[in-house]
């Protein structure tokens, strides 16, 4: 890595944490985490991120990100990760300025490239680095040499954006963000599974887990108990995807023939 000194956008997840770790090992004091306080991000995912900063001794900062106050961003279109990023990024590379740290780094690695990620596009042109990306390093290779280096991420469920969530085009709120963030919450806690996304659809929840463990959510117990929560959180219906999990499923109407030419 050719920084000398590096201001980590750090989410907790698997990617930002190895980039941190690595990091901190090689530029020693040189290295300071700022993760994003938002309505857009899972309560689970800012209580790891504060754990392995304070774990591998390295300063934590956290700045306010106020996406949800950009009309544009609400409106929730294709490009609204671009939105996001632009003002996130910004705000995490004018911390860099002021502090007089010469780069910013974020977790992007190679397997992103394969997702329609209008995101990724924000950070090229504000000068964040991606050195898991530079390194052609795919998820499948981040998760192995974590292992090795005995971090407990290693093997932590991918996670994203709650926005991401909801159905371009639909607005983006304060309360549906807390919905979804309270009903994955629900299923994680019960180990039905470890990897969950909960579709917010409005006034129907669509749940995705892994294949393998769809069979759990017919017990007639777990069933009765999910319908319960859901409903006391505003949910009318819920739904189970018979897929299974897929990253990025709600990118599919992008590509849908109606969706061509716009």
């Amino acid at each position: 890595m050719d920084m000398k000194e590096v201001l980590v956008a750090f989410s907790g997840g698997t990617d930002s944490t190895l980039l941190l770790k690595v990091a901190k090992n090689v530029l020693k004091e040189k290295v300071l985490a700022v993760t994003a306080l938002s309505e857009t991000v899972p309560e689970h995912e800012k209580a790891d991120a504060q754990t392995f900063a304070r774990a591998f001794d390295v300063p934590h900062l956290w700045i306010t990100s106020e996406e949800l106050k950009d009309p544009d961003f609400i409106k929730n279109p294709k490009d609204k990760c671009y939105i996001c990023k632009k003002l996130r990024f910004g705000e995490l590379v004018r911390m860099a300025r002021k502090k007089r740290i010469p780069w910013v780094a974020d977790g992007e690695n190679e397997d992103d490239k394969t997702d329609y990620r209008p995101g990724s596009i924000a950070a090229r042109e504000l000068g964040v680095r991606s050195p898991l990306r530079e390194a052609g390093l795919t998820k499948a290779q981040i998760r192995f040499i974590s292992k090795e280096l005995h971090l407990s991420s290693w093997n932590k469920p991918s996670c994203a954006c709650l926005a991401s969530r909801i159905p371009y085009h639909q607005p983006i709120t304060a309360r549906k963000l807390k919905q979804v963030d309270a009903a994955e919450t629900f299923i994680r806690t019960r180990d039905l599974s470890r990897q969950v996304r909960v579709r917010h659809e409005g006034d129907t929840a669509r749940i995705e887990v892994e294949i393998e463990n769809i069979h759990k959510f017919m017990e007639t117990h777990v069933r009765e108990q999910i319908v319960i929560k859901f409903k006391s959180l505003g949910f009318k219906f819920i739904a189970l995807d018979l897929e299974g999990y897929s990253t990025g499923s709600m990118n599919r109407v992008i590509n849908s023939p109606k969706n061509q030419g716009e």
